[in-house]
């Protein structure tokens, strides 16, 4: 179809389509016409999604089939670029992870910048999330959270100091086998008996859901953790919350920043300075 003013054509709509997080019977009746109708789709895993399709009996693309590219964090820039291409000559782009939505901890974010600069209509297809999902089931408050994707392995004591202090929920992705470790520092940061819960396999047959304060939770992760993991994170409560916390939970936090590469000194002074602390009540914590 061209435009009728400039005989340009008019271009493609780009859709977001969540997939369900575990239960194929999750997928809404609007996903399941989107695959059966698409011209092209960008998936993060070309066999996974056909794997989904035949599990709850879609045709992609239906009779005609659709083109299916690839579209994950390595290739993530050029598919882009190719991507638009495509929807400006007038193709709709329908893109899939391997579940939940794309732009979330997965690929789509640029794609989707690349579009609104571009003037492409963008749209989505609402799904199963496992951040919603595993907040709604946390026990913890839902009314204010904020998302903070996978923590990094690199500057975790530094990115968890910052956040020792946010008063909403926090939700975090995090892989089973750095789970422990993540907790630990967790523990350390925000104080072991911070309450949180761990959420496991989401939906599907093994879900599990801990809750408990940090410091069990980082103990009970020292087992064997399988499946997909969120973990869930009170905020800070109270005036003097972060403050109230013992010389033991003092020297930890320190001792954190000293395995993290930050030099004794210096570590108490940072732990000083984000409790509001004398140094001298942390450097006597450590040294008692």
């Amino acid at each position: 179809m061209t435009h009728a003013a400039t005989g340009e054509p008019v271009p493609g709509t780009l859709v977001l389509a969540g997939l369900p997080i575990g239960q194929g019977d999750d997928a809404p009746p609007r996903l399941r016409t989107a695959l059966e109708h698409a011209e092209i789709i960008a998936a993060e895993d070309t066999r996974r999604l056909r794997q989904f399709a035949a599990r709850i009996g879609v045709r992609l693309g239906g009779a005609s089939g659709a083109r299916i590219v690839s579209y994950y964090d390595a290739n993530e820039r050029r598919r882009a670029e190719e991507l638009v291409t495509d929807l400006r000559a007038g193709h709709d782009v329908l893109v899939v992870t391997d579940a939940g939505m794309p732009g979330v901890s997965d690929p789509g974010y640029r794609l989707v910048t690349a579009c609104v600069d571009a003037g492409i209509p963008v749209t989505a297809i609402p799904g199963p999330s496992a951040v919603t999902t595993a907040l709604v089931v946390s026990g913890l408050p839902t009314d204010r959270f904020c998302f903070e994707g996978f923590p990094p392995r690199k500057g975790l004591a530094t990115r968890l100091a910052e956040l020792a202090d946010e008063r909403r929920t926090m939700v975090f992705f995090e892989s089973p086998h750095r789970l422990a470790a993540t907790l630990a520092a967790m523990a350390a940061a925000f104080g072991a008996d911070r309450r949180a819960a761990v959420c496991r396999e989401l939906t599907k047959t093994y879900e599990e859901v801990r809750r408990a304060p940090l410091g069990d939770l980082a103990e009970w992760a020292r087992g064997e953790v399988r499946g997909e993991v969120t973990v869930v994170v009170a905020g800070r409560t109270g005036a003097a919350g972060a403050a109230a916390r013992g010389p033991a939970d003092l020297a930890a936090a320190v001792a954190e920043r000293e395995e993290a590469g930050v030099p004794r000194k210096q570590a108490i002074q940072e732990v000083a300075r984000r409790l509001g602390l004398p140094k001298r009540e942390v450097y006597d914590a450590v040294h008692r």
